[in-house]
């Protein structure tokens, strides 16, 4: 029962990293209307920035402030530069640009750091040991540290104005632009806001999955699916979505397949809920009256 309730617990800590991961790819869908295919490369380089920081002498947390900083101020140039331009363009031609970055992003981190795996040290060795046997103290610092992203988003979306317009400029851009919204400045904080939260992801991913260029393939796929399973237009869904694909791969890989089928089964899910409920549990079909 104790191995059992240690998968379980375990899985929700991966789930954080997948949920915060699934919330990145939710602000762009919900910008663009399509999947940043970048999002894991873009929190690979910033983890890589935290880790050169260290690495110079900086502490972890003081690292953890000037990624986050400088992760908002990648995502809103990205958005200047590349993904501003294409806005009224076919969705394909996002999706290519951000195919052509998950590229570039790799081979440039490959190249300035080489691809040999690096430890990457976790800020939350025994502090949170009470937690044990079910969960590690890194384990439960992802799981604190994810909680306190998600109250912060909420916060954010339900009680600021520039959240509220965000919302409303993913619901009907539009209708925003006519009501006084500025839709570009909207949207490149929309950007820098999933940057920051991939890199969080990639902050908490990397004591665990140890650091190296193709890093955060892996999490991508599960946080997607996760995203997919709740909805990917719905932060909620993304949320739940993630903390349940994590609590299902641990179980698939202990229990039922093993670690070789687990992310097959995970494939397969997504297939499923792309064919039974293309809007995922939380999220709403739209309706088109013609």
């Amino acid at each position: 029962m104790q191995a059992f309730l240690h998968q379980i617990a375990s899985g929700l800590a991966a789930g954080g990293i997948y949920a915060s991961l699934a919330i990145a790819l939710v602000l762009i869908y919900r910008c663009t209307s399509s999947v940043n295919f970048a999002q894991g490369e873009l929190a690979m380089f910033s983890t890589y920035m935290s880790w050169a920081l260290v690495q110079a002498g900086a502490s972890w947390w003081v690292a953890f402030v000037i990624v986050v900083v400088g992760s908002f101020m990648l995502g809103v140039a990205l958005d200047r530069a590349i993904f501003q331009p294409l806005r009224h363009k076919p969705v394909l031609s996002v999706v290519a640009a951000s195919i052509a970055l998950l590229i570039i992003l790799n081979s440039l981190v490959g190249w300035l750091f080489g691809h040999e795996l690096k430890e990457f040290a976790t800020p939350f060795g025994g502090v949170l040991s009470r937690a044990e046997p079910f969960l590690s103290a890194h384990e439960a610092g992802v799981l604190l540290v994810t909680l306190a992203e998600l109250v912060a988003v909420f916060v954010f979306f339900r009680f600021t104005r520039f959240g509220l317009a965000m919302r409303a400029v993913a619901v009907n851009p539009s209708s925003a632009e006519l009501a006084g919204i500025n839709t570009n400045k909207v949207l490149a904080v929309g950007w820098g806001l999933a940057a920051v939260a991939g890199a969080v992801a990639g902050l908490m991913a990397a004591p665990i999955v140890f650091l190296e260029p193709s890093m955060m393939m892996s999490p991508l796929i599960y946080a997607l699916a996760g995203a997919l399973l709740g909805g990917i237009a719905s932060p909620v869904g993304a949320v739940v979505g993630g903390f349940t694909i994590g609590v299902l791969e641990n179980l698939l890989g202990a229990y039922v397949v093993g670690n070789d089928l687990k992310l097959t089964c995970i494939m397969l899910l997504i297939i499923v809920t792309l064919v039974l409920r293309p809007a995922g549990i939380f999220g709403k079909t739209a309706q088109v009256r013609v």
